[in-house]
């Protein structure tokens, strides 16, 4: 993805989230919760371009399918290649449609037929398209049946079709289970922290130990106060808190939520990078809902 100029209106919100964060929470329990809002807000209009350029590409892959067919189906009736492809490329084909015309019209300005082919598949940033362009291309050069080599990429395409489809429905209740399992955990983890923790560090002492007794203390702090007075404070009490208890149990939902989202990426995609996007949503929910109840 590049960079584009509408960004600079969500990092401009995230700026002056910031900044009213800084003025009116610093030094509160709110001031972290408000760092992540801001942060969330900076970044939220990439990852809304991230995922449309994932939806895009999938609808790419679909209508590329339909164009095959048609090329297919036009080149079995007779027309030579260049014709096959001005025909087709006249139809609709939804996010397509762009690529395809551009295609079009290379051909229709004498531009060799793989040169056109390249250029349109390099233009569609699609992996499973430059590859079926690319066999297409080798079988074209090496003099083989442009008919049979596009019926064979279209049966590729749709047994691909297949079993992407078969196992997005087939893991689509275990990705739904992660996800509760997640905030399960983030659940169990909040109950240890606000009930149990100052439990057992000596909230009812009395009552677990007869009345009579003093609770050992414990040599784990359960919260640190960050000093902002001194950049040495600063460093010290942030050491410190990260080895507290409510730096631990953060730490602990922030693997949490990164493992999880790597393993939901890997059972829905197939790919551990597409489980990212997971990663960094429930990374961003355990960050917020840890540090608000903290």
């Amino acid at each position: 993805m590049q960079f584009k100029r509408k960004y600079l209106i969500g990092f401009g919100i995230g700026f002056f989230i910031l900044i009213f964060d800084i003025v009116t929470f610093f030094g509160t329990r709110w001031f972290v919760p408000g760092l992540v809002v801001a942060l969330s807000v900076a970044w939220s209009q990439v990852w809304f371009d991230f995922f449309l350029e994932n939806r895009r590409q999938r609808e790419l892959e679909s209508r590329f399918l339909d164009f095959v067919r048609n090329l297919a189906g036009a080149i079995k009736s007779g027309m030579p290649v260049p014709k096959a492809i001005l025909h087709v490329s006249k139809l609709d084909y939804g996010p397509l449609s762009e690529y395809v015309r551009n295609l079009g019209y290379q051909v229709e300005w004498a531009v060799p037929i793989h040169k056109a082919m390249i250029y349109f598949s390099n233009s569609t940033k699609n992996e499973i398209i430059k590859r079926a362009v690319s066999t297409v291309i080798e079988a074209e050069q090496s003099g083989g049946n442009m008919e049979d080599v596009l019926a064979s990429i279209t049966g590729s395409l749709i047994e691909i079709k297949k079993i992407k489809e078969s196992r997005r429905a087939s893991v689509h209740s275990q990705i739904l289970q992660s996800y509760i399992i997640f905030f399960v955990f983030i659940g169990v983890m909040i109950v240890i922290q606000k009930m149990l923790v100052p439990y057992l560090t000596g909230t009812n002492t009395q009552a677990m130990f007869g009345g009579g007794a003093d609770m050992p203390s414990s040599s784990l702090a359960v919260d640190i106060q960050i000093d902002t007075s001194s950049f040495s404070g600063f460093v010290i009490t942030i050491s410190e808190w990260f080895t507290s208890l409510n730096g631990i149990f953060l730490m602990l939902a922030l693997i949490q939520g990164f493992f999880a989202g790597v393993i939901i990426g890997k059972l829905s995609e197939g790919d551990i990078t597409s489980g990212l996007k997971h990663s960094i949503v429930l990374m961003t929910i355990a960050f917020f809902v840890m540090t608000v109840v903290a």
